[in-house]
């Protein structure tokens, strides 16, 4: 009989997933430095740092 692989198991540690407080500082403040900027049909990132 053929094995199931698309039936997945949740284990512990997916249950249990807390962000250190250094990666969600780290990516709030890139997300406020990050702006697009949006000409004709192109938009262009830049990091304000």
């Amino acid at each position: 009989m053929a094995k199931l692989y698309s039936e997945k198991k949740i284990t512990e540690t997916q249950i249990n997933l807390n962000p250190k407080e250094e990666t969600v500082s780290f990516l709030l403040n890139y997300s406020k430095a990050l702006s697009v900027i949006h000409c004709n049909n192109l938009k262009f990132e830049a990091l304000q740092n």
